[in-house]
């Protein structure tokens, strides 16, 4: 039985040895007629096949005030962050122009708010409203008083807002169209627009709260930044 399986191992030896120097034999008679320059040019091109650029698709246009989707030509973007914890600070964005912002210096804690032009799209004023220290609630009142017919208002907090925040100071926004104002608590991160001698459209957004919560907060006693956006028509008036 030994030598059965010996003959057989030695077929399977051999076999595979002939295979292998056929092999070896085709390769150098391949070799032999190709021309050195073919092979040195197919050689090349499989390198270059690595070398050459990958198609990368294009980086999406930027949109005015970051917007995923750009507004209507007959449209004003806008974009209103509130602040998160003490580093992130609030910013207001109108038609791609910071108008409230850590890099125009003009950002503080409490209320802050800026006033537009409608007509002309053009910043009127803007200021902040200290919530925490000192007495600015009537400072405020005043301030959203100045603003002229035809204006557009947008509020947001920075820290806190609602500490010496005076219910004449909330029944003011509150005539502005703001449904969570009366609401507001120590800490909430809140975002306001509104408009002054005429309506703005039921299908934008224009305001959103976040309550300070201590199991739910993102950074240490203070809720996550939220923010509104959105398109403003330009023929309101």
């Amino acid at each position: 039985m030994s030598v059965f399986i010996f003959l057989a191992d030695f077929v399977k030896l051999s076999g595979l040895l002939l295979a292998s120097s056929f092999a070896w034999y085709l390769g150098y008679i391949f070799a032999a007629h190709v021309p050195q320059e073919s092979l040195s040019t197919s050689i090349a091109y499989l390198q270059d096949i690595g070398k050459k650029p990958m198609l990368k698709a294009p980086l999406p246009k930027r949109q005015k005030c970051d917007h995923w989707s750009p507004c209507s030509p007959g449209s004003y973007a806008y974009r209103v962050l509130s602040g998160g914890g003490k580093e992130k600070l609030a910013k207001i964005c109108f038609e791609d122009e910071l108008l409230i912002s850590e890099e125009k210096g003009n950002v503080g804690r409490g209320i802050n708010i800026a006033i537009v032009n409608y007509e002309t799209g053009k910043l009127t004023s803007a200021n902040f409203f200290d919530m925490w220290e000192g007495d600015h609630s009537e400072e405020m009142v005043a301030f959203i008083e100045s603003a002229p017919q035809g204006s557009l208002l947008f509020m947001v907090t920075h820290d806190d807002g609602s500490t010496r925040l005076k219910s004449n100071a909330k029944k003011l926004v509150e005539a502005l169209g703001s449904k969570e104002i009366q609401n507001m608590k120590f800490r909430s991160s809140w975002v306001f627009i509104a408009a002054k001698g005429f309506k703005l459209p039921d299908d934008i957004e224009r305001e959103k709260i976040n309550h300070s919560d201590s199991k739910k907060n993102r950074y240490n006693g203070w809720p996550a930044e939220i923010q509104i956006e959105g398109c403003i028509p330009r023929n309101l008036m």
